[in-house]
């Protein structure tokens, strides 16, 4: 290739969304650039320690895109089946299930499967490349800069730019000052998480730290301030187990507890705290045993398209507020975007307006209820140990909560009858912060089920979702 050429599509970043976008927009026909910075045996890896995840997703978003590739998926990238997804409070006395059937991944063994995909649907690749900048001309993205494995300066021009780079990515960062693309992510609406695979051996069985069956997360803000923990099987007897937690979230517990905790520490802490495991040693197959990232945990952005440019994915803070789950939208986000690049494509017309229908397909497969999903993160980073042990015992049936979860709105009917039997004007207060949050959720849902069809109405449109979240922030401060 030489030093600059042209394409329809370019696309920043070969992992999850990246290779489906770059995917389905060559089976249709374009000519298609997908760059990486990884060598091509280490596609996809999210950071310097591997391809540091939870690497767990929902089998609905494995079944989306193979109906939308008409690819199937096993093992060894499909690593081991779940039934579902169980919350535990502080306590462990209770317990909610939510999202069902699932897969933790053989995150590797995924990226590569999707690469194959890619190459044999005639995408170019180029390994080893260090986006720089997007090239930006009369307001418009027009392609990308950057070095090459022999560290020379490239550019690359396309129609269609499509940013799967990831949460710190320096295209959406270096985007035009402009209404619709936020170009930063709060630091308040990021947790930074890390984990282990390792291979182990069981002291005891106690469901409550490991259920060979289920995914469990572990809500608890001593041990993982304003995030959790989680321990997701494996294949063989191997466990994927880490947390999260939010920075400020943790200073404020340091500061309470006098003590110096980073994510480290309370890494180590918690996998001591799941006495269950016993001869514990990395699995560090790939180099992938340990490492630690940041995830976006708000809505998406509000408009995930600009001139000439759609984000998919982490670039565009698509996990989920609640469980920080980025599998499952950066697939579906991918095809969806490479989708939406083609009909733009198509119709000669990739400004903004002639993008607009991505925000619209997106907000309709996965985004109107992340928005009501970070109103409830909100509330739950405010609540100590104590309330949360019990408000999930009383304030919830196990199917209001799962509903909670999908960003789907419960009626409280039967929370509502505790009202009569809690004891305390402390619990009272909870109790009504709840059904203030689920308020909140209902009106975030309304407001992104009349998600604008078109650029003007956005402009509307978007000071309604900032108003709902900041008077959220202010009746939630954190604990």
């Amino acid at each position: 290739m030489s030093s600059e050429e042209n394409f329809d599509v370019v696309v920043a970043g070969a992992g999850l969304s990246g290779n489906l976008a770059a995917t389905m927009a060559a089976r249709a026909g374009l000519n298609v650039l997908m760059v990486d910075r990884n060598p091509q045996n280490e596609v996809g890896k999210k950071t310097v320690w591997g391809w540091t995840c939870g690497d767990a997703v929902a089998g609905s978003h494995i079944d989306f895109i193979t109906k939308k590739t008409g690819v199937s998926f096993s093992k060894p990238e499909l690593d081991r089946r779940v039934d579902g997804v169980y919350a535990l409070s502080p306590d462990l006395e209770t317990k909610f299930m939510f999202d069902g059937v699932g897969y933790t991944l053989d995150r590797p063994e995924f990226e590569s499967k999707l690469l194959d995909i890619s190459l044999k649907s005639g995408v170019h690749y180029i390994p080893e490349f260090e986006v720089e900048a997007p090239i930006i001309e009369n307001n418009y993205v027009k392609g990308i800069k950057g070095k090459n494995r022999s560290k020379e300066i490239k550019t690359f021009t396309g129609k269609v730019v499509i940013d799967s780079l990831g949460i710190s990515t320096v295209i959406r960062r270096k985007l035009p000052e402009n209404p619709y693309v936020d170009r930063t992510v709060d630091i308040d609406d990021i947790e930074s998480t890390g984990r282990y695979i390792y291979e182990f051996e069981l002291d005891h069985e106690d469901l409550k730290y490991y259920d060979p069956e289920n995914a469990l997360i572990h809500l608890n803000n001593d041990l993982a301030p304003g995030g959790y923990g989680w321990v997701f099987p494996k294949s063989g007897k191997r466990i994927n187990i880490g947390l999260g937690v939010q920075k400020r979230s943790l200073d404020l517990k340091n500061k309470k507890t006098g003590r110096n905790d980073n994510l480290q520490s309370l890494i180590d802490k918690y996998v001591k705290w799941c006495t269950v495991f016993k001869d514990l040693k990395l699995f560090n197959k790939n180099n992938n045993g340990k490492g630690n990232w940041s995830v976006a945990v708000r809505r998406q952005m509000e408009s995930l398209v600009f001139n000439g440019y759609l984000g998919a994915g982490d670039s565009m803070a698509m996990p989920n507020p609640i469980s920080a789950g980025g599998i499952g939208p950066a697939l579906i986000s991918g095809v969806l975007a490479g989708e939406n690049a083609v009909r733009a494509i198509e119709n000669n017309d990739v400004s903004l307006n002639g993008l607009w229908k991505y925000n619209v397909d997106y907000n309709e497969a996965y985004g109107k209820r992340t928005a009501g999903m970070e109103i409830f993160r909100i509330y739950l980073q405010s609540l100590d140990n104590d309330v949360l042990n019990y408000g999930m015992k009383n304030f919830l049936t196990r199917k209001e909560a799962s509903d909670i979860t999908l960003g789907l709105i419960p009626e409280l009917s039967m929370a509502s009858k505790f009202m009569m039997v809690m004891k305390g004007a402390r619990n009272i207060g909870a109790f009504r912060n709840l059904v203030y949050a689920v308020r909140k959720m209902q009106k975030m849902n309304q407001i992104y089920d009349n998600y604008p069809k078109n650029p003007a109405d956005f402009m509307k449109w978007r000071p309604l979702v900032t108003e709902e979240i900041e008077e959220a922030k202010k009746r939630f401060p954190l604990s």
